[in-house]
């Protein structure tokens, strides 16, 4: 062989492995944009909306401050 088959048959080998990261890599972006799309579809669904969790803790308020009125009303008797 010469030097020349020898490059040949480095630069094929390192090529091929290029190639075969490429094609992984092709594959791991595909696989995240299905999971991205299927996470934005599940998302609405799993969390609690913000203006929900704000009317609730609305309610909450509410609530405590009412207790809080009770238990000051009776600390002055």
């Amino acid at each position: 062989m010469d030097n020349q088959q020898l490059i040949d048959l480095a630069l094929g080998g390192v090529m091929t492995v290029i190639g075969w990261f490429a094609r992984e890599l092709w594959t791991a972006v595909k696989e995240l944009k299905t999971d991205l799309s299927k996470m934005r579809e599940d998302l609405p669904k799993v969390y609690l909306a913000k203006d929900d969790y704000k009317s609730d803790l609305k309610e909450i308020r509410d609530m405590l401050g009412k207790i809080f009125d009770k238990l000051d009303g009776k600390q002055d008797k």
